[in-house]
């Protein structure tokens, strides 16, 4: 089983390694386009790339197949696993999506949400575990995988969006349009700073021991990879020489996680400023030369039909399948928890997306703020309930 583990393993960082050379490929597509007629079809540069990230796929798609037959079940049941295959079905919608428009600007964005997220997944354990008993059902399989599928298709119309936006808002003005603009691309710069800030504890090994009394009066043993700026509720700091926390956080809030998301903002605000400083543009102007010969009403078309297919098939996957495997795990179809909320928010959102573009005529423009939108959504459910709130889908990270 460890020599599986560790070929699936090798398999993920391969595809992790495709998908960056495909992205600088998909980059030498759009330079070489400059110059080409807009008919002309893919260039030499775009069919590499696009062959290079299916390579990145299959060597994924080996990954997850080898996990499944090492642990005998699918590898969706944590935040490793689960947040793996949630990269990988982005990819695969995306190159679904390319031969149907041939779009390599959507390449150099798509692929690099994939990464991060690979990237974000590395950041957990990823060792295999036996099912708890509430999760060994066949409905984790429908359930989780349809529930990362439609979201995963849900994702591409935050990529069109930004596209979008890049082309059809002035950067260098000063206005809410453009102020927005470069927060979504401080929020991606934050991702990496996360990583940049994990990556660099790990390399230490870091580790800080806290005893720490939990909501229900239990003792428990948390273990802090990063210096902890806020502790766990009535922590006790157990390792030496290391950093005791003046904050202490009530029981209800996963402190350790906290933790991780201060050490983000304080990473990415100062990794976003130093490129600043050093490019003397905001990140969104630099990104602008990418998007120069993008077709604004195709790149809303793309974006339109991913929530078109994405919406019902997260519907059926977030929420009815969720309500039945919860009748049958927990007697109950809902019951409040911080997860089911977030399905909930994410529902009612893409159905005002929906009714709002077909019913207000909300194209264009609004329909890519719109898509910004639910992507936040979509990552706070992915992140900060995970990361924050403690709940019945706690397991899974």
């Amino acid at each position: 089983m460890k020599d599986l583990v560790q070929l699936s393993s090798n398999l993920l960082e391969t595809a992790f390694i495709l998908y960056l050379i495909a992205t600088l490929f998909f980059g030498g597509g759009i330079r070489e386009n400059r110059g080409r007629d807009k008919n002309a079809g893919p260039n030499r540069w775009s069919k590499i790339a696009i062959f290079i990230t299916i390579l990145g796929f299959i060597s994924q798609l080996g990954y997850f197949i080898l996990r499944w037959i090492a642990g005998g079940h699918a590898p969706v049941s944590n935040m490793f696993e689960f947040t793996t295959f949630f990269g990988m079905m982005l990819v695969g919608a995306f190159i679904i999506i390319y031969f149907i428009y041939k779009l390599n600007t959507l390449g150099i964005f798509a692929l690099v949400v994939a990464m991060l997220l690979i990237a974000y997944a590395s950041m957990f354990p990823s060792d295999i575990s036996p099912l708890i008993p509430s999760l060994n059902s066949h409905w984790l399989y429908i359930h989780v995988t349809t529930a990362a599928i439609g979201q995963s298709i849900l994702i591409l119309s935050f990529v069109a969006g930004v596209i979008y936006l890049l082309k059809a808002v002035d950067t260098e003005a000063k206005g809410k349009r453009s102020f927005w603009l470069e927060a979504i691309m401080y929020t991606m710069i934050l991702a990496i700073g996360f990583m940049i800030v994990s990556t660099a504890f790990s390399m230490t090994h870091y580790k800080a021991d806290f005893n720490w009394i939990n909501k229900e009066g239990q003792e428990k043993v948390a273990s802090y990879a990063m210096p902890a700026l806020v502790g766990p509720h009535e922590g006790e700091l157990l390792t030496e020489n290391k950093l005791n926390p003046a904050i202490h956080m009530p029981a209800i809030i996963d402190a350790k996680r906290l933790n991780s998301v201060i050490w983000t903002l304080i990473t990415g605000t100062i990794l976003y400023w130093v490129i600043r400083l050093i490019c003397r543009k905001r990140i969104s102007t630099l990104l602008k030369p990418l998007v120069k010969k993008v077709n604004l009403d195709l790149i809303d078309e793309v974006g339109y039909r991913s929530v078109l297919i994405g919406f019902p098939v997260f519907t059926l996957g977030g929420l009815i399948f969720a309500m039945i495997w919860a009748q049958i795990a927990w007697t109950r179809f809902w019951g409040w928890d911080p997860k089911e909320v977030w399905a909930l928010i994410t529902f009612l959102f893409y159905a005002a997306f929906l009714h709002l573009r077909l019913s207000r005529g909300w194209h264009g423009e609004k329909s890519a703020w719109l898509a910004v939108i639910g992507f936040a959504i979509i990552m706070f459910n992915l992140i900060a309930v995970n990361l924050v709130l403690a709940g019945l889908h706690s397991y899974a990270a």
